[in-house]
């Protein structure tokens, strides 16, 4: 495994640029951290204007990879994202020409504003890292990570995304409004030049993919392994719950908390790694029962009760 001065002297750089025009958010920027070293994808849903494609931006800009960017738009069709054939009336062949989604870094700008069916045309590659095109099968290059943003449904020409794509994503990332004395320090920064244009690339390809390949080998104990599956045991037979975490939220959990140990320079998982990364990970994959919707009840309260009655293991 990479060791600890080494992680140190890649990782710090990183979070330093994230940090540099996203102010007052460190548990926001830990989190993207944590998900890119755990090879998942990101949902980040807020209000306009909060810094969501800003973060998305300056993660993908500190990595050397390939990034696109895709703005989802109601008229947005899955030959966008995808790619398709293209007829040359000279040779008289099909040639494929790759869509955006073939990068290491993709950027899926207010994602909840294209139809079901386009929003659909991420589920394959987000779960098996290739595309399906035209009956022929692509792999997808490696690393590959969505960074999705969406405005709350709630919203004007959104379209809630469906339970099968949110289960994809690693996290679901609120990111808030910033403090009176945190704005302040926001417009000074861009008196003069954008933050974002002075970010360059402190992580090459390679780097990611050797950090992730140690990430994989991070020892979790059999105690928070049964403790993890507990806790999702106990959603899928809560009353207020219509639906549980799945095991590939199960899987999900397990991943992330060994790559928060390893950010936390640990090669080994502790409960407190399930308990951080829980809110971000599970509420996003549970269905409420429509009682405990009209009740007020949020999801991740419900979740975090859930896990206030199980035991952490020592």
């Amino acid at each position: 495994m990479t060791t600890p001065g080494m992680k140190n002297s890649l990782l710090v750089p990183f979070k330093e640029n994230l940090q540099s025009v996203i102010y007052g958010k460190n548990e926001c920027i830990d989190v993207m951290i944590v998900s890119l070293l755990a090879g998942g994808s990101v949902l980040i849903e807020d209000v306009p204007g909060v810094g969501k494609t800003t973060l998305a931006k300056a993660l993908a800009k500190s990595i050397e990879a390939k990034y696109s960017r895709i703005q989802f738009t109601p008229d947005l069709l899955p030959a966008d994202i995808l790619g398709s054939s293209i007829y040359n009336p000279v040779s008289g062949d099909f040639k494929f020409s790759p869509g955006p989604i073939f990068c290491n870094i993709l950027l899926a700008d207010e994602i909840n504003r294209a139809s079901p069916r386009t929003q659909s045309a991420l589920l394959e590659a987000m779960n098996e890292n290739q595309a399906t095109i035209e009956g022929q099968c692509y792999p997808l290059s490696k690393p590959f990570m969505v960074i999705a943003t969406e405005n709350p449904i709630e919203f004007h020409g959104t379209y809630p995304l469906p339970e099968a794509q949110m289960d994809r994503f690693l996290v679901r990332l609120p990111i808030g409004y910033p403090t009176a004395e945190v704005e302040v320090d926001i417009l000074k920064s861009h008196a003069h030049t954008e933050p974002l244009d002075r970010i360059k690339p402190v992580l090459q390809l390679e780097q990611v993919r050797r950090i992730q390949q140690d990430v994989a080998d991070v020892h979790i104990d059999d105690s928070i392994l049964e403790y993890i599956v507990e806790i999702v045991h106990a959603t899928r037979h809560d009353n207020r719950l219509q639906l549980g975490i799945s095991t590939r939220g199960t899987l999900m959990l397990s991943r992330a908390a060994r790559a928060r140990a390893y950010f936390q320079k640990r090669d080994f998982v502790i409960p407190d790694d399930v308990l951080w990364l829980v809110p971000y990970v599970f509420p996003h994959r549970i269905i409420m029962t429509t009682k405990a919707r009209h009740s007020g009840a949020a999801a991740r309260q419900i979740v975090m009760d859930i896990v206030g009655r199980i035991k952490v293991p020592v």
